[in-house]
């Protein structure tokens, strides 16, 4: 029940669907004074919300910080690839790359260059009812085409959620009853909640952000200019922070 409330409230949380819905009263509604005041509310979010320079700014705050490698570890156990990166076309049997496969690539990245000794991709599928698309195990597959070894890849396949990401990882690597070390690997904008999930199940993560929206500052003429693009990653960052307070209310981490 909750995967599927988690599913139905991150709709609500979009900026977009607020006001679409401020519009649409402010043409229903017959008093002109109502009117008038949800048009100005409606069009005041929509250049809040499309606005570059104020959501990098609440970005910047939300995200976690970089790392350099040199403040990494020599190496460790195992690299916690967290998914939520791809598509997949069954038809033509092919993965489509979102935004955050920038996850996979520098999990690539620090296997080469040695400081994972193996990666454990963790997820099973994120949808409601297409429970059959499981991408570890797709990622698992592409993996070994691009030729890291089979056995340096673990997968788990159940979870569908930030919270059961960590719980399944937990019964596969037993941190609380081992000695190993971790890397946990994920979005800038993820990374708050993910880490104080696998907390909660007693890893002690080690923590390597990816594909960030909010690094250095900087002040350009770009950045005060409105951005349809902006309004969808003012979703994403929403539905971080209200997934982490609802975590946080029912004791997920």
């Amino acid at each position: 029940m909750f995967f599927i409330l988690s599913k139905v409230f991150q709709y609500i949380f979009s900026p977009v669907l607020w006001i679409i819905i401020l519009f649409l009263l402010a043409i229903i509604l017959k008093k002109p004074k109502t009117k008038k005041v949800l048009f100005i509310v409606g069009f005041s979010m929509l250049i809040f919300f499309s606005q570059p320079f104020i959501f990098y700014e609440f970005m910047r705050a939300w995200e976690i910080d970089a790392k350099f490698k040199s403040e990494l570890k020599e190496s460790y156990d195992y690299g916690i690839l967290l998914t939520g990166m791809i598509t997949y076309d069954s038809k033509y049997e092919r993965i489509n790359f979102k935004s955050s496969s920038d996850r996979l690539w520098q999990t690539m990245e620090l296997y080469k260059e040695g400081y994972l000794d193996k990666i454990f991709i963790v997820g099973g599928s994120g949808e409601v009812f297409n429970q059959e698309f499981k991408e570890s195990q797709i990622l698992k597959d592409y993996l070994i085409k691009l030729g890291i070894p089979e056995e340096d890849i673990l997968i788990e396949t159940n979870s569908r959620n930030t919270y059961e990401n960590a719980v399944e990882a937990a019964k596969i690597l037993k941190p609380k009853e081992n000695n190993h070390s971790y890397l946990l690997i994920t979005s800038a904008f993820h990374m708050r909640r993910s880490n104080t999930c696998f907390k909660k199940q007693g890893f002690e993560c080690d923590t390597y952000v990816t594909d960030r929206y909010a690094g250095k500052r900087k002040f350009t003429a770009d950045l005060l200019v409105p951005k349809a693009e902006i309004l969808d990653n003012w979703y994403l960052l929403i539905h971080e922070v209200s997934g982490y307070v609802i975590y946080w209310i029912t004791g997920k981490h």
